[in-house]
């Protein structure tokens, strides 16, 4: 089914390919993984996002361990293909003329998926504005705005200049597009043949918009003062019809996203809790963010499931039947990747990390509600663990927000606690976390930590990666784990039921639960019952790889959001 496109996808950043530097974290890796899922299951689907020329950055972190943001070069043509054709948004009373670029995402039969990336650096347009695609979550609150104009007004005038004219959905993911309810507004007003919009052609827009939130932490709400809106977007309909486009006397992109969807959808079924409370009043359902599992299982895994488990590239509930894999052909599957990470770490970081010694990773956007140094709170208690149960080492990666201080301080405070730690055990933190070193860690550790605190984890999704690869999670009682936990079965929990209060004492408390499970279950089970243990990593494939994945939930925004 290769015809026209019923669903057109808009997210602010979408990684597709590790050297296309076009995303920042979860949220772009999740858009890719969910372009992929429509064309390994042939939904017709569009792509749009902006093209960053200067990417998100490249991260450097020095001697100190404080990080240093770089531009990210790359040659944009060597990756996407220039469309014909331009059209146009007004911002500041300008024109702003914009182009667009393809990248075609191929599925496992063979169906493409197509991806535009609108681009702004063109001769026609003023030294500043053709930076306005430059930079993924770069510049000032103006900077910010402009670039929203260009993926929700300019998204949807380029999707129509490329002649898809019969979309019949528009999915936000988050409200970074809400803006293109604003341009089907004026769609619908044109029908009508009128040159103002007005409450006639909200329930129309409405029908045709679905919206996905992502997280109940505020700075991933987008809200912009009315001075700021009516400078650079220019648009009176937005103070006119302010219950509509406003909250609390602020353009606010998740409410004007809220208000003007059909469906809206929370990333994981405590999510969909969480925001039901916090957006009171609205219909909020859930869908579980899942991964794309032949992008992220290691090359070592997927040549066993291609012999025991064929079919699993088109159906990944076959994931299944990895409890009938040789339990020896998968740890030996494990170990191959373990020690492709081990040799990698070494030679970035001459660490001497030991391939037989039981490896912990820890990889998430440097924040400080991921809290990446709780297993740190109490150094002598951790020193106690990695002698008394079995050597330890562990992997961190990620990059904090560059106006972040928070998040850099806690990449500074692993690199003090490794200093402090280097003769008991081995700590390295790499530079630069990518989509390549997710899939290598994913892949390469024995236990995957994860330590939000809670309710602010929306889904997560490094964990999923890591079942995958049969490698277990020891993580808090929050987001996607309260549906993928299985204790003792597909991995462990810090604490009972991920509710705390943000108190002081959680964090104290969440350390012992976390110093206790692995002195006392996870350690001693890896270097004593080592079958106990690869038992746990097949049930992690089985239980939680064949479910959290994009292909199942990709069929329920099928089912419950664009054809319902």
């Amino acid at each position: 089914m290769n015809g026209q496109s019923k669903v057109a996808y808009f997210s602010m950043e979408i990684g597709l390919d590790a050297e296309m530097p076009t995303y920042s974290g979860g949220l772009g890796v999740l858009a890719g993984d969910t372009i992929r899922a429509a064309a390994d299951l042939n939904v017709p689907m569009v792509g749009v996002t902006l093209l960053y020329r200067k990417g998100y950055f490249y991260q450097r972190i020095d001697s100190s361990g404080w990080q240093i943001e770089e531009p990210v070069e790359w040659v944009v043509k060597d990756f996407l293909i220039e469309m014909p054709g331009r059209v146009s948004v007004t911002i500041e009373g300008r024109i702003i003329w914009l182009r667009c670029w393809k990248y075609d995402a191929t599925g496992a039969g063979g169906y493409d998926v197509p991806v535009y990336f609108i681009d702004a650096d063109l001769p026609e347009n003023s030294e500043w504005d053709r930076t306005i695609t430059h930079y993924l979550y770069g510049g000032d609150t103006r900077y910010r705005l402009c670039q929203e104009i260009v993926l929700g007004i300019g998204g949807v005038r380029m999707l129509r200049a490329l002649g898809y004219d019969c979309i019949d959905r528009f999915h936000l993911n988050e409200g970074h597009a809400a803006l293109l309810t604003l341009e089907l507004l004026d769609e619908e007003a044109k029908r009508a043949g009128r040159k103002k919009i007005n409450r006639d052609d909200i329930d129309a827009v409405r029908k045709l918009c679905v919206f996905t939130t992502h997280t109940p932490v505020p700075a991933g709400h987008d809200k912009y003062p009315m001075d700021l809106v009516n400078r650079v977007l220019g648009r009176s309909e937005v103070s006119d019809m302010k219950e509509i486009f406003c909250h609390a006397g602020l353009l606010n992109m998740t409410f004007l996203a809220l208000n003007l969807s059909h469906y809206v959808n929370g990333v994981a079924k405590r999510h969909g809790e969480v925001s039901s409370h916090m957006f009171a009043g609205y219909v909020i359902e859930a869908i579980t963010n899942g991964v794309h599992a032949a992008t992220w299982a290691s090359k070592q895994l997927m040549d066993l499931y291609d012999h025991y488990i064929p079919g699993w590239r088109k159906d990944n509930f076959c994931l299944r039947y990895a409890l009938n894999i040789p339990k020896s052909e998968a740890w030996e599957a494990h170990r191959q990747a373990k020690k492709i990470l081990i040799q990698y770490v070494n030679h970035e970081t001459n660490a001497g990390m030991d391939v037989d010694v039981f490896t912990i990773g820890f990889a998430r956007r440097a924040a400080t509600y991921k809290r990446g140094d709780l297993i740190f709170q109490d150094i002598e208690r951790l020193k106690k663990v990695s002698s008394k149960a079995g050597l330890i080492q562990i992997i961190f990666a990620g990059k904090a927000h560059p106006q972040d201080q928070g998040g850099k301080e806690i990449i500074r405070h692993i690199f003090q606690v490794n200093n402090l730690l280097k003769d008991s055990l081995r700590i390295v933190y790499l530079q630069n976390y990518d989509i390549a070193l997710g899939k290598m860690m994913t892949g390469g550790v024995d236990l995957w930590l994860n330590t939000p605190q809670p309710p602010l984890e929306a889904s997560g999704t490094s964990g999923m990666k890591a079942a995958l690869n049969g490698v277990p999670s020891l993580s808090i009682l929050d987001g996607w784990w309260i549906e993928g936990h299985i204790e003792g079965v597909t991995g462990w929990a810090i604490g009972e039921d991920g509710r705390g209060d943000g108190s002081v004492d959680d964090r104290s408390r969440d350390a012992v639960y976390l110093y206790d499970k692995l002195e006392h279950v996870i350690i001693p089970m890896f270097y004593n019952e080592r079958e106990r243990f690869i038992n746990i990593m097949c049930h992690s494939i089985a239980i939680n790889g064949s479910f959290f994945n994009t292909h199942r939930m990709m069929q329920q925004y099928v089912l419950n959001a664009y054809f319902h």
